[in-house]
């Protein structure tokens, strides 16, 4: 049985004719550049998310540069952000001609580490040097929001969440000694999402949005999308052309109100690995650490059902680049996120952070693989990946 690491014809087929019919009349309309159906589409998802404004963009990259530059990021900052994350993540920063500081990674949820966090800015290199702090909600759960935002404001620093993975996804944070529940890209000055197709929300190609909260940011972002103009042609900041395909909002527009089924599927998917790998006794051995989701007993307690939307399931274990190897060889997608830490990639070599260490995220980046974990992947589907994963570590 082949078992791809993504399948998203099971997901798009159901939809094939009620997005070709909003293709069809938008290609009537003639209106190819914004318009109603992007405005429509940033109403639903500053709804959907709990934000006073969402702006779309043309990608998860464009969204995290639109947001630094809405924040004045540039020459010289420094920007506190993860190791252990994708490159536009980095990328953004060095585009500004701003310098990425790092702090390490809880090794349980491979997000931000808050006490790591606290060291940076207090060390007295950084002083008063550091514009934003930029968490990344990886694999679908939000980091330490509550800890992260508070050293933030401590220090009278944005943060900005690239939450490109973690739409949805909910963060307990205390309100008056009380917990409330708030969704990723609600916490800090802006939030960033991805619309890239493997995402939970998935586009037709490249996509992205942004989330305020502040109404002067928002309205300096939306400038920033078509090339820093407002109005046309007068241009007192510069920008890019970062704007949401209307094809593409059509497409999310569509698929939005399936998103929290999707979520409950995906979570199906994770409980049943948990049941199928303590039975294969490979979790008791130590052989295979399976993820952990730190929000879930709050959430219990509350009725929160979004703690994690599991963009990936991401396990921790041995061998495992012959693992990944067999597992190919067998038919079964698996993919490796990330194998190379941002402070040893070659762009940041000419500024001395090759030679930094961050023992978390280089072990997390020698250890883990993601299996599929797709809505539609079948129960008999997944019996076939720990099977034969359990083959692979008992020599069968």
């Amino acid at each position: 049985m082949r078992v791809p690491l993504l399948d998203l014809r099971g997901q798009m087929a159901p939809l094939r004719e009620e997005i070709l019919a909003e293709i069809a009349d938008l290609y009537d309309s003639t209106g190819y550049i914004l318009g109603p159906r992007v405005q429509r589409f940033e109403a639903e998802a500053a709804g959907y998310c709990g934000a006073a404004h969402a702006i779309g963009v043309s990608s998860g990259t464009d969204a995290l540069l639109a947001a630094l530059m809405g924040l004045g990021v540039g020459e010289g900052d420094l920007v506190l952000t993860t190791p252990y994350t994708f490159i536009a993540t980095l990328g953004c920063i060095l585009r500004l001609g701003a310098r990425p500081v790092f702090a390490d990674i809880d090794p349980v949820s491979y997000n931000l580490d808050p006490e790591r966090v606290e060291e940076v800015l207090t060390a007295p290199e950084h002083a008063g040097r550091v514009k934003a702090v930029l968490p990344v909600h990886l694999y679908g759960q939000c980091a330490d929001m509550e800890r992260i935002g508070a050293l933030a404001a401590a220090h009278g620093i944005a943060v900005v969440e690239d939450a490109a993975q973690a739409i949805g996804a909910m963060c307990p944070l205390t309100d008056n000694g009380r917990r409330v529940w708030k969704r990723a890209g609600t916490m800090g000055e802006a939030g960033c999402f991805s619309f890239f197709p493997s995402k939970n929300l998935g586009a037709m190609g490249d996509g992205g949005l942004i989330t305020v909260e502040d109404d002067a940011l928002a309205e300096k972002i939306r400038i920033i999308r078509v090339h820093g103009g407002s109005p046309k042609y007068h241009h007192p900041v510069v920008g890019g052309n970062f704007r949401l395909d209307p094809i593409q909002a059509a497409v999310l527009s569509i698929k939005l109100p399936h998103l929290p089924g999707w979520h409950r599927a995906r979570r199906e998917n994770a409980e049943r690995y948990r049941r199928l790998f303590a039975d294969s006794g490979l979790v008791s051995a130590g052989t295979v650490r399976l993820p952990e989701a730190v929000h879930a007993a709050a959430a219990a307690e509350d009725g929160v059902e979004d703690f994690h939307i599991y963009n990936q399931f991401v396990i921790r274990v041995t061998d495992r680049d012959a693992l990944k190897k067999f597992l190919d060889e067998q038919g079964i997608g698996t993919e490796i996120y990330y194998p190379i830490p941002m402070h040893k990639q070659g762009c940041v070599a000419h500024l001395g952070l090759n030679d930094l260490v961050f023992p978390e995220a280089e072990k997390a980046a020698l250890s883990t693989l993601a299996l599929p974990i797709y809505p539609e992947l079948t129960a008999a589907m997944q019996e076939r990946v720990v099977e034969r994963i359990t083959a692979f570590y008992h020599g069968e």
